[in-house]
């Protein structure tokens, strides 16, 4: 039997439990970026003995390797097949609409995390302007799977919950197919999912588009981009936190006294008149003669903080990010050329990620013009995603390269203004100012061809001289 017969409350059990198999490790990789992680590689016996007093230090390596490749993935429009410049109609009609601006960036931060994000698309609802539904779901609530031989998506799930105003939880789910979307509803934790609408739309492909990162051919699920960060970002946060500790209990002198009773505290009449204090700076005496005080010397944390900048070493040559990135700045400030070496091959880790991603954004608007006009056009299967430059050159530099092809006729004007970071919707302005100046000139030119003055007629021709009368 083939899978996309299968009925649909046997698919959403299935995809729920492989879901649900997946769902530890997914919001441990969240946990990561966000900074909430458990504190690893500590000796349980301390934590006993420190109880609540012992707070993890976290060095957030994890957010910083995401959000600096995620910063490089700015989309700026669309080019179907053949055009020269962006498509308007996407960008204008289907892409802002639906805040897909933000989205995306928020799409593309889940799956460089958890290895993978969604985008999910509809009909609109009656009232709703726009012609097609577009958002960006997280790994956490939506899984989908693929046909083992076309790589495709036959079927997806989406679950979440809502509070009811009793304070009552209802679980919801929604079931994609290629034919139909199906909702159900589970009224208690445990019952099965009762159907509560469908809609059989036949588009013939399931409207769930995965973003994934990484993808490999024995898994199309994707991998992390924190995998190989995760275990040193631990590391760094346990050195750190024996640092704080190690701050409290030797990084200030400690003191001693020997010869001390505890009739040193006390006046003739048996009363405490004071008490040696431990805080910081207060001065010990005592009347007693055999008494003596000391201190032990304190210790340097040198070797934390070795430690953490071997540590930030290792993550620079596993994320592929600038030293400067992790604080392993020099006492000479690094030259122009020199950080733009650095960003060597963070600039490439976009630019991978962008044709990757960029494929999935391409069918994402191809499944967008299936919804809205009923047939994909055979330009948009060759559509192309336009991104901006990941690389981080001054725009002074840009410019004068970008004048100096143009110039030299390598370059056409409309590829000049997208190396030049103009969006879509900026460069069609420009172009229709372009034909708005050319038709004045045009008009203008006409005008003054038809209210020329006539020129003055040719003077007529004399008789010659000595012709007989």
């Amino acid at each position: 039997m083939a899978l996309t017969d299968v009925d649909p409350l046997a698919w959403v059990r299935r995809l729920a439990t492989e879901h649900d198999r997946q769902m530890t490790q997914l919001k441990l990789w969240n946990s990561w970026y966000e900074g909430n992680q458990p504190l690893s590689y500590m000796a349980p016996e301390l934590l006993m003995e420190l109880d609540d007093r012992m707070r993890q230090v976290i060095i957030n390596w994890p957010q910083l390797v995401v959000d600096s490749v995620e910063e490089r993935l700015d989309i700026e429009g669309f080019r179907m097949g053949g055009a020269e410049t962006a498509d308007r109609d996407l960008w204008d009609s289907i892409w802002q609409p639906n805040s897909l601006d933000q989205e995306s960036q928020l799409g593309h931060v889940d799956a460089l995390t958890m290895c993978r994000s969604f985008v999910i698309l509809g009909a609109p609802d009656e009232g709703d302007s726009r012609p097609v539904v577009i958002t960006v779901e997280s790994p956490l609530q939506v899984f989908a799977e693929r046909d083992p031989r076309t790589r495709k998506v036959i079927a997806a799930l989406k679950r979440w919950e809502e509070v009811q105003p009793d304070h009552t939880r209802l679980k919801f789910a929604t079931l994609y197919l290629p034919t139909m979307t199906i909702w159900f509803q589970q009224e208690a934790e445990g019952s099965e999912w009762a159907e509560t609408d469908r809609d059989e739309h036949d588009l013939g492909v399931v409207p769930v588009v995965p973003l994934v990162n990484r993808a490999r051919v024995s898994d199309r699920n994707g991998r992390s981009e924190l995998a190989p960060i995760t275990p040193l970002s631990d590391a760094a946060c346990k050195i750190a936190t024996d640092m704080m500790v190690g701050a409290e209990y030797h990084a200030l002198p400690r003191r001693w006294a020997t010869g001390i009773s505890e009739d040193d505290f006390k006046d003739p009449s048996g009363r405490t008149v004071s008490a040696l204090s431990k805080i910081i700076g207060r001065v010990w005496t005592s009347k007693n003669k055999d008494v003596n005080f000391g201190q032990f010397n304190e210790t340097s944390l040198t070797n934390f903080h070795e430690t953490l900048n071997s540590l930030a070493r290792m993550v620079a040559a596993m994320s592929g990010l600038p030293p400067t990135y992790l604080g392993l700045a020099t006492d000479n400030p690094p030259s122009a050329d020199a950080i733009r070496a650095a960003e060597a091959r963070l600039v490439k880790r976009a630019e991978r990620k962008q044709r990757g991603l960029g494929e999935s954004w391409e069918e994402v608007m191809r499944i967008a013009l299936l919804i809205r006009d009923g047939s994909v056009p055979p330009e948009a299967q060759r559509l192309e995603t336009l991104w901006r430059d990941p690389a981080t050159p001054t725009f002074a530099q840009t410019a004068d390269a970008t004048v100096k092809l143009f110039a030299a006729g390598l370059l056409p004007k409309e590829i000049a203004w997208e190396r030049l970071g103009f969006s879509a919707t900026q460069i069609a302005r420009m172009q229709g100012m372009e034909d708005a100046a050319l038709t004045r000139l045009t008009a203008a030119d006409l005008h003054a061809l038809t209210t020329a003055p006539p020129s003055d007629p040719a003077p007529a021709a004399t008789s010659g001289a000595g012709e007989d009368g």
